[in-house]
């Protein structure tokens, strides 16, 4: 459940459906990010300038046996991943995908200007269903091993939804909230909104929040055999995690990558009529936007999220004509770095934070946004600091 979330009042003359009032900001103090197009922003930038991965590009090992996934569709792991090179080598044999690619992304984003203490810095993680491999694998073997309970004891923790995160949170020591959202396209923004509960109401000083999708043949031969994956859209893996810390919370010569304002969801049935789905995304950012004292025209940026399921661009799109009229600058990842799931609209916030111009523009605002495919709908609300 959601912790609430503490609000300040704002006068205003029209109050959109769902709206309350305008909600109080956190900050953006550490991002890391790892993607097909490499660690970190700069390549991430760079892809997304190309508008495909550049030439040269290191090709991530392929996790698991290559032979295994299907003909299609083309699958796009991490650039260059290596674990060992962040995490050190004691103990990363035990560790899934999706806990390698969380734990390294939080390691990274510690080392970002120095914050709370471990008591008071917590992991509010995004996820789908956590490792799919290591949850298939084992549940595989009860099947074929030669009585049920033959299976490999150690193989265990990896098959829960929030091993990624308590494994993290024990690496490094940290003792505050330690939470893991599953929302498929959407998880990214259900940690976002936890994550700013917490924070507005003291539970913690200091939250890695974000999301982690790894690649498996098993979710390859899943995407092949739905028929959901947009055509000519690879298969991506990647996780984004940001250091999110109350407005103001930090000293006075830090400064802040982003503000993350408004974070809205909802939901319309898909079976009844996929255009309410739109209207209801439309819906959430006509609010997010004004509950975060942003007017339409102020967006300068907006990256959507479903451009890598099929069918599902064009509803999302439709809801973006119907708040913009003429929509801002579209800054679309999926077809660059794969449809990456529930890491996605955690890799959109991260491409947002990387291709922002520089210098600074008057005021530089984006809108993420994401649908997922059961007719959740979601957007985030992200300004530069001092805009």
């Amino acid at each position: 459940m959601t912790a609430p979330v503490l609000m300040e009042p704002m006068e205003t003359t029209e109050t959109p459906a769902g709206a309350e009032t305008v909600v109080a900001p956190v900050d953006v103090v550490a991002c890391a990010a790892f993607s097909a197009a490499g660690a970190g922003l700069a390549p991430l930038a760079a892809a997304l300038a190309d508008g495909r991965l550049p030439a040269g590009t290191e090709a991530g090992a392929l996790p698991g046996d290559p032979a295994a996934y299907p003909p299609a569709p083309a699958v796009l792991p991490v650039s260059g991943f290596r674990p060992e090179e962040v995490l050190g080598r004691k103990g990363l044999s035990r560790l899934t995908r999706t806990e390698q690619l969380a734990a390294a992304a939080c390691t990274l984003a510690l080392e970002g200007p120095a914050g709370p203490a471990a008591s008071d810095t917590g992991i509010v993680l995004g996820t789908s269903v956590g490792s799919a491999r290591a949850l298939a694998e084992f549940t595989r073997d009860t099947f074929v091993q030669e009585r049920p309970y033959y299976v490999n004891p150690s193989q265990f923790p990896g098959t829960l939804m929030n091993a990624a995160a308590g494994r993290t949170a024990i690496r490094h020591g940290l003792t505050g909230v330690n939470a893991t959202v599953s929302g498929g396209p959407l998880a990214a923004l259900h940690a976002v909104r936890y994550a700013r509960g917490a924070l507005l109401n003291g539970h913690a000083d200091r939250l890695l929040t974000g999301a982690v999708e790894e690649l498996s043949a098993h979710t390859a031969w899943a995407w092949r055999r739905s028929g959901a994956l947009a055509p000519g859209v690879p298969l991506g893996e990647g996780a984004a995690v940001f250091a999110l810390q109350r407005a103001g919370s930090y000293g006075t010569g830090q400064r802040p990558v982003a503000r993350l304002l408004a974070c809205e969801t909802g939901f319309a049935n898909p079976a009844e009529d996929l255009a309410h789905v739109g209207r209801r995304l439309a819906a959430c950012v006509r609010t997010a936007l004004w509950r975060s004292g942003v007017a339409p025209e102020e967006v300068t940026v907006v990256a959507p999220g479903a451009a890598g399921r099929r069918g599902w661009s064009a509803v999302e799109d439709r809801a973006l004509r119907e708040v913009f009229g003429t929509s801002p600058r579209t800054l679309r990842v999926q077809p660059v770095l794969g449809e990456t799931h529930s890491a996605g609209a955690g890799l959109q916030l991260a491409a947002v934070l990387a291709t922002w111009p520089t210098p600074a523009t008057e005021r530089d605002v984006a809108l993420i946004t994401s649908i997922g495919p059961d007719g959740s709908v979601g957007c985030l609300v992200a300004v530069r600091p001092g805009a």
